[in-house]
């Protein structure tokens, strides 16, 4: 964790009287600190007394912001956790935690050897839509991704049967498993920590657009780079900033190939993953946020969480007009939809955005005030406070 994180945190938060409580979180497949888990979760958690054990391959040890970190292997073959190995096992047991708390489908057998073999209290954070994430698994063979699908689907539902808690991130995702088994559960929304995201300076941007999230075809990188030639072809130029991952090496050489295809070198920036700590400051280094999500039925359930952190931020934001993230469009005068997939479109939106900056900036700062007020972690955290509390206490 960077120098920044530890004094936004202890100059921000106020500890609250320890709860005897403990939770468990464990990853075996994430090298870095989630955004979710560790910085919307586990970190205001232990800022309102619940002891948190962070067992992950994160190259973090020791104690840090009342977090105590139990450092794994970085992953190997992440099939091999579908029977968990027994030192794993072990090492899980040993933090005597009050619940276990995971988000990774892969680890549901494990998670159901430490409730029906050890008793323990459990929790499953199906932060995504994992079975339709499985139809467009590029690793899988085409041929097997539904069966993969439904498997992934009726993992989830036992998950729902016997675990003691089940959270999504949006209330498409939990319909599906909201009247399966007797577990509690939680839609956590995944809005910004405000205590990374401070209020926006008056730094210079040095791009006039933003992007953070998987750098992919399904992502709408592509659309966006087309939108991006569009207006340089139209007189109007604009130059982007991406920052996020690759789903494997050959994801990145055609990213860029396209870039180069289109003549954009010179107008595109290619960062890799951040710190979340920095993310702030690198997405205030732009004018426009832009969500260019396709219409594929992961982005039909999943609420966007980079539309709130560029909200966050004080960016207008230019989105895809999907059914999770219109709603908040609606509610909050901060931005422009477009229809998915449409280049022509989505250039249209951030020209007028760019020919109108006092609109633009009106958006921002609306966006900003929206998340302020609403789309924010301090009512979620309350919410997953008490939840937790709940699944403790059941007798």
């Amino acid at each position: 964790m960077t120098t920044q994180a530890s004094t936004l945190i202890s100059g921000t938060r106020t500890l609250e009287k320890s709860t005897g409580i403990t939770l468990c979180h464990f990853s075996t497949a994430h090298t870095q600190l989630k955004s979710r888990s560790f910085h919307r979760e586990c970190l205001p958690l232990a800022a309102h007394g619940i002891g948190i054990r962070y067992v992950s391959p994160a190259n973090v040890n020791g104690r840090r912001d009342r977090v105590d970190f139990v450092p794994l292997p970085e992953p190997g073959n992440r099939a091999r956790y579908l029977l968990p190995p027994p030192s794993l096992v072990r090492l899980l047991l040993k933090q005597q935690a009050s619940l276990y708390h995971f988000q990774d489908p892969e680890l549901i057998p494990l998670a159901l050897a430490l409730k029906l073999i050890f008793r323990k209290r459990v929790v499953y954070d199906a932060y995504e839509d994992f079975p339709s994430m499985a139809l467009n698994k590029d690793a899988l063979p085409r041929i097997f991704r539904p069966i993969a699908a439904k498997l992934v689907a009726a993992a989830e539902r036992l998950a729902a049967r016997c675990f003691d808690g089940v959270m999504t991130a949006d209330p498409i995702t939990l319909r599906r498993l909201a009247r399966t088994g007797a577990s509690r559960k939680l839609v956590f929304f995944n809005f910004p920590n405000l205590d990374f995201f401070p209020p926006p300076g008056s730094e210079p941007k040095e791009f006039d657009v933003v992007y953070r999230g998987g750098l992919s075809e399904r992502s709408g990188t592509w659309v966006l780079l087309d939108a991006l030639r569009l207006l340089a072809d139209r007189a109007t130029p604009a130059t982007l900033l991406l920052i996020g991952y690759f789903d494997n090496a050959a994801a990145e050489s055609a990213l860029r190939n396209r870039i180069h295809s289109l003549k954009l070198e010179s107008r595109v920036e290619v960062c890799g993953r951040m710190d979340h700590a920095e993310m702030s400051r690198a997405l205030s280094r732009a004018r426009i946020g832009v969500c260019p999500l396709q219409d594929i039925p992961k982005f039909r359930s999943n609420i966007p969480v980079k539309v709130f952190e560029y909200w966050a931020c004080g960016l207008p934001v230019v989105a895809s007009d999907l059914p999770p993230i219109r709603p908040f469009f609606r509610s909050a005068a901060a931005g422009l939809l477009f229809q998915a997939s449409d280049a022509s479109a989505l250039a249209r939106s951030i020209a007028w955005l760019l020919d109108h900056p006092h609109a633009a900036a009106r958006m921002g700062r609306e966006g900003r005030t929206a998340v302020l007020q609403r789309f924010n972690n301090r009512n979620e955290i309350h919410k997953l406070w008490k939840f937790c509390m709940q699944i403790a206490a059941k007798p």
